[in-house]
This record gives C-alpha cells, sequence and structure tokens, in this order.
C-alpha cells in the first residue's frame, strides 16, 4: 500500500470511528428524551388521578342538554348579577370568589361555570356564542333566575353583547371587567390546536406550569382556594372543549362585529388603565357607551384580572352605580 494509501485509509478509519460515536451521542439523546417524555407522561397520568380525588365540590350542578352545568350560588339580596368567566379560567366560581365576597351581602350572586370550565361536564357541542350563550340561560332557566345584572370577564363581552340582544327582557344591565370588545385588533389569529392539546396528553402542559411563575403570587386567596384552583387548571386547561371554544374565537369575534349593547341597557365597564397590548383600548370601550342612556368606563390600575385585585373598588362602584341607575 502506497503512503497516499495508508494515509487516506487511515483517514477513513478514523471517519468511521468520529461517526460511530457521533451516532451513540445522538443515540443517547433519544434514549433520553424518549425516558424524560415517558417519566413527564406517567406523572402527570398519575397525577391528574391523585388530584381529582381532592378537587372538593362546590356549588351545585344544573342540567343542560343531558349534560351537569355547575353553578354557585352566595347572598340572598333583592337584586341578582349573574357572573361569567374570561376565557380559560379554569375554576371560575373560585377565581372570582373575592369579588363574590363583596357582592354577596348586597345581591344575590350566581357564579356560572360554562361547560368545559369549573366543575361543570366537557361537551362535544361546538363552542359557538350562540351554543354557549343558550346553554348559560338554560342554566339560569333552570334555577328560576329571570330578572338580572350580567357581569362578566374578558370575553364576556363578546358573548354579553350577544346575551343582552337575545334576551333584553331578563338583563337589567351589563358588567364588564376588562371585557373583549367586538373590534378589538388581533383576535383574526390562528391558534397551534394540535400543539396545545400535545401538550396537555404528554404532561409537559403541567411541568411548564410547576417550573413557571405563580399567578397567585401576592394575592389575598387563602391556600387552600389556590391549591382547588391549580389542580382544577391542570385538568380544564387546554382539554377539548376549552380548545374548541378556542378555535372559534375569531369567528365568534367576528360574529359579535355587528352588535351593539341596546341604547337604555345600563352599560359599566371596567377597563384596565394601562394595557400595552391592545392599541386603543380605553377608547374602544369608550365607544361602546357613547350611545348609551346610561352608560360609563372606569379605568382601574392592575392587571387584566382586575377582579383579583380591585374586587372591593369593582363591588362598590357597582351598587353606586346601579343606584344611580334606577
Amino acid at each position: 500500500m502506497t503512503q497516499p494509501e495508508e494515509k487516506k485509509a487511515k483517514n477513513g478509519s478514523k471517519a468511521k470511528k468520529v461517526r460511530n460515536i457521533i451516532l451513540k451521542i445522538l443515540g443517547a439523546i433519544v434514549i433520553a428524551i424518549i425516558l424524560f417524555l415517558g417519566i413527564v407522561y406517567i406523572t402527570n397520568v398519575i397525577s391528574s388521578n391523585s388530584e381529582a380525588k381532592k378537587i372538593e365540590p362546590y356549588g351545585q350542578h344544573v342540567s343542560v342538554d343531558g349534560k351537569n352545568m355547575n353553578v354557585l350560588i352566595q347572598g340572598e339580596g333583592k337584586e341578582t348579577i349573574v357572573l361569567l368567566p374570561g376565557y380559560g379560567t379554569a375554576a371560575p366560581a373560585l377565581d372570582f370568589k373575592l369579588l363574590i365576597d363583596e357582592l354577596s351581602p348586597h345581591y344575590k350572586v350566581v357564579a356560572v361555570e360554562p361547560f368545559g370550565y369549573g366543575l361543570s361536564d366537557g361537551t362535544e357541542k361546538e363552542r359557538t356564542t350562540e351554543n354557549i350563550v343558550s346553554e348559560v340561560h338554560e342554566a339560569l332557566q333552570q334555577l328560576n333566575i329571570n330578572k338580572y345584572i350580567l357581569m362578566g370577564h374578558s370575553i364576556t363581552g363578546i358573548y354579553g353583547i350577544d346575551y343582552v340582544n337575545k334576551y333584553p327582557n331578563e338583563v337589567t344591565a351589563f358588567v364588564g371587567i376588562d371585557s373583549s370588545v367586538p373590534t378589538q385588533p388581533g383576535m383574526d389569529v390562528k391558534f397551534p390546536l394540535k400543539t396545545f392539546a400535545f401538550l396537555k396528553k404528554s404532561g409537559l402542559q403541567r411541568l411548564a406550569v410547576k417550573f413557571g411563575s405563580d399567578p397567585y403570587t401576592g394575592l389575598p386567596f387563602d391556600e387552600h382556594t389556590v391549591e382547588q384552583m391549580k389542580m382544577l387548571s391542570n385538568k380544564n386547561s387546554n382539554s377539548s372543549t376549552m380548545l374548541n371554544e378556542m378555535d372559534h374565537i375569531s369567528s365568534n369575534f367576528k360574529g359579535a362585529q355587528g352588535l351593539t349593547f341596546p341604547k337604555e341597557l345600563p352599560l359599566l365597564l371596567f377597563v384596565q388603565a394601562n394595557n400595552e397590548d391592545i392599541k386603543g383600548w380605553i377608547p374602544l370601550h369608550e365607544g361602546q357607551i357613547k350611545d348609551s342612556v346610561h352608560g360609563k368606563v372606569i379605568t382601574m390600575d392592575g392587571t387584566h384580572y382586575l377582579h383579583h385585585t380591585q374586587f372591593k373598588k369593582i363591588a362598590e362602584d357597582v351598587r353606586a352605580f346601579m343606584n344611580e341607575a334606577k
């Protein structure tokens, strides 16, 4: 063998060794990833089963469409407030607890947990505004609740504007807590539903939540309520019902764009004062009340979840507003 041939053979042998080492490393990485995902998946299954036994019932079940919808009723006031959650709020009746405690000495407060939320059943029925509004109304009918102030957070601004137009003889006022506006920008986005479904099923969602920041830090919830909300979040977040609603967000917003709140309906909107994500957030809400005989926008410092920190002020302002509207 000539020297060049010998050198070529040696180089080939070295390249083969390097290739084998790389393949072994890649194989080890793949095995490690598979083991990691397996452990995460099994941990999620075990944790989910364990948490299912620890979640405590609250409220009462109402039969709607052959399924159970959970409703919490607190207070015995002459007037009734119906509370509806923002999109993805895993346990609405608990999330609203601070506000409910402030309102219930003066009102009968009814916190409705739509299908897929809180302790309510999930559903395969499409999460269109029409279906969601119809189901909530049916729950109230079952409870013989026929006159009420409709009050809600975030996406309730979309469902609520449809609701008050469909049932004008029942709703006595609408109160929005940083509520969505049909014409707000950026709601034509297409969400990666399959990715979210994979994250939930694989257990990676639970892992991310565990090592992420605690959304309840510094808030005046008691530890037990926080624990229950976290377990219900693990159960409900990115469920098939929630993802179906997410898939309809764009069309639900679009469908609401031709609607306005009835001119004679008292309209109170609590709005985040420093929303930097949505351009013209305050003017959008001011536009909603401009034709109202009795409409008001109140700006508040805080996050989108104003009822977590401004619950006392919200309760006070609701009472004052309703007294003025009489």
